[in-house]
């Protein structure tokens, strides 16, 4: 698979991903009748769904990552080459502002706004590093040993992490910094996001370092999250 259908790969999936999260965000809370809970659920479920089929979709052109936390934790581990990190990260951010305008314009909203929605103080930033380190402890944890439940396991993941996480659990710095250009019920406030990245990073790295210590293997196994081996194991070979 060459290195542009890989990054083009990782664009796509990411801007699915964000029409979703900020798409169901603004449909949920446009008919919960002002019921927080029924527009977060109705966010969680969409979300939750998109991501497994997203991953299944994907994972065997680019790994599916959609994510520079999981990027970058995957380069440390060897399972993607550094020269490719540059590529992943620019589509990566990129396909998520083209999800967030996507979503915009499907439900007749300005293309971008900067978002109002204040999440700050150390519970919410707390909440994204437990969020973060758990993502990459159920990545790092199927792909060493069921790499076919990468899919289902993220997706159960993030819909549970929505609701036990105060944060409603971002986890994804691309996500962070596109939702920050989106005034709706999935926003967050731009001066807010350089904590949630920063707690998000911090997460990954834990959850990594974890993980390389609980399974000495686990530079031989990192190429497991990238596609040729979700194939593999998926049996599609």
């Amino acid at each position: 698979m060459t290195a542009a259908r890989r990054i083009a790969a990782e664009g796509i999936g990411t801007a699915f991903l964000l029409a979703a999260v900020v798409g169901s965000g603004i449909m949920g809370e446009r008919l919960a009748g002002g019921n927080v809970a029924i527009a977060l659920l109705a966010n969680t479920l969409a979300t939750g769904a998109m991501l497994v089929t997203l991953i299944l979709t994907l994972g065997p052109i680019s790994g599916a990552h959609f994510n520079p936390a999981v990027t970058l934790a995957d380069a440390s581990q060897g399972g993607l080459a550094w020269r490719e990190v540059p590529g992943y990260l620019g589509a990566q951010l990129a396909g998520a502002f083209a999800g967030v305008a996507s979503a915009h314009l499907m439900f007749g909203e300005p293309i971008f706004s900067t978002s109002h929605h204040v999440r700050s103080g150390g519970g919410q930033l707390f909440s994204e590093f437990v969020a973060t380190f758990g993502l990459l402890c159920v990545i790092w944890g199927c792909a060493r040993l069921r790499s076919s439940a990468v899919p289902f396991a993220v997706g159960a993941y993030i819909t549970g992490a929505y609701w036990f996480t105060a944060s409603t659990s971002f986890a994804n710095p691309a996500v962070t910094l596109a939702r920050s250009a989106s005034d709706t019920f999935a926003g967050i406030r731009p001066a807010d996001a350089p904590g949630f990245i920063a707690a998000q990073l911090l997460g990954a790295t834990a959850a990594t370092a974890l993980f390389r210590w609980l399974v000495p293997s686990l530079p031989k196994n990192a190429e497991a999250i990238v596609a040729s081996h979700l194939l593999e194991h998926m049996g599609h070979r």
